[in-house]
């Protein structure tokens, strides 16, 4: 199985700039690849494989408007016409939604480099045209191996560079214990196999004290804003920049804290050897237009979670099973069986009609994942 491994960069100033010149030459070339796409289909024409847009672009750094291309590796510009064109490919075939525009502005910078040539020391990476990286994490990745897509992102404070490895799957000694995590908003997970639940992140004091403080700033900036108004537009101040860059180190400092806490989580799941482990297949896409709802879903971070256990369970050879979105997990009696035929959100405590047994309503709804046979 492929493991993919990111690590923060520490580039100096001319680094820096140069990887901002690829991110930016990425951009353009994936929006040039789309209008190109567009353009061919508004008159009649076929697809166009990415071979002969490739072929385009050689010609477009001949002329005299596109030289600044060559300055670039060849392999950024390549990259974000085949991730155009694959783009388009999934929207055809009904994959994914039609692909947009990256935005200057709004879009996150990152681009592609050659697998051949990138070189990893303990230290430092080789990257064509920048040279040498170094890394905030000595040996963090093994030198030696074979690696896949290379990209290099900027999250808004940090550059990191993310690998794909292969890594051979361990052989250990499963418990045969089928368990199933039933996901909540009021606590993250609910394991069959465990008495406590997994409490939410979010309602800790540390978590809290950041989103107070990012608050804050957020209204500080749009208080400035609004003195700054001239007209219709706003003035974009030193001192703004400086907030916004304050409040994007906070949202990234969150993000990290909720990550690692979902990391760990799922690891100590793993770590307990069943030889299955049972999920609910929840509707995120529908939860996050509840207004109500959106926030807290979306701080809780279920795909997240659900993708970090299934690579997990991947590596250690135990089987992972998504249950139908239409099993009724949460209105079925765990101890005797009887569906309910109605069940509000408001009722936490599962209280059966037929057997009079009660229990709390996640619970019980882990316990008949954890029995889900496979149609």
């Amino acid at each position: 199985m492929i493991t993919s491994m990111k690590v923060r960069l520490e580039p100096n100033n001319k680094q820096i700039a140069k990887l901002f010149q690829c991110s930016g030459t990425a951009r353009f070339i994936y929006n040039w690849t789309l209008a190109r796409q567009e353009e061919n289909y508004k008159n009649g024409g076929k697809f166009i494989s990415d071979s002969d847009l490739r072929k385009e672009i050689t010609q477009l750094k001949k002329t005299e408007q596109y030289q600044w291309l060559n300055s670039i590796s060849n392999n950024v510009a390549k990259q974000a016409v085949k991730d155009g064109c694959e783009a388009y490919k999934k929207f055809f075939k009904g994959l994914a939604d039609k692909p947009g525009f990256k935005s200057r502005r709004k879009s996150k910078p990152s681009f592609y480099n050659d697998v051949i040539k990138i070189k990893f020391s303990s230290t430092h990476v080789q990257l064509e045209k920048l040279g040498k990286v170094k890394l905030s994490e000595y040996g963090r990745i093994p030198t030696g191996v074979k690696y896949s897509n290379p990209r290099i992102s900027f999250n808004g404070v940090h550059w990191y560079i993310s690998v794909g490895i292969e890594s051979i799957q361990e052989s250990v000694e499963l418990t045969g214990e089928s368990i199933g995590i039933d996901l909540g908003i009021k606590d993250l997970a609910i394991c069959s196999n465990r008495e406590e639940p997994y409490k939410s992140i979010n309602k800790t004091k540390r978590v809290k004290k950041l989103e107070k403080k990012m608050r804050r700033l957020q209204r500080k900036v749009s208080n400035k804003y609004q003195l700054n108004k001239k007209g219709g537009s706003y003035v974009k101040t030193s001192n703004i920049v400086k907030l916004e860059k304050n409040i994007i180190k906070l949202h990234k400092s969150l993000d990290n804290i909720r990550t690692d806490y979902r990391h760990k989580v799922t690891t100590e799941i793993v770590k307990t050897k069943p030889s299955r482990i049972v999920m609910e297949s929840l509707n995120v896409k529908g939860m996050m237009k509840n207004r109500h709802l959106s926030k807290v879903v979306a701080k809780q971070g279920f795909f997240e979670f659900k993708t970090m256990i299934q690579y997990k369970a991947e590596k250690y050879g135990i089987e992972f099973v998504e249950a139908d979105k239409w099993f009724a997990s949460s209105k079925t009696c765990s101890a005797c069986g009887y569906i309910k035929p109605k069940l509000s959100l408001s009722e936490r405590t599962f209280v059966c009609e037929h057997c009079g047994s009660a229990i709390d309503r996640d619970k019980n709804a882990s316990i008949n994942l954890s029995r889900y046979k496979v149609a």
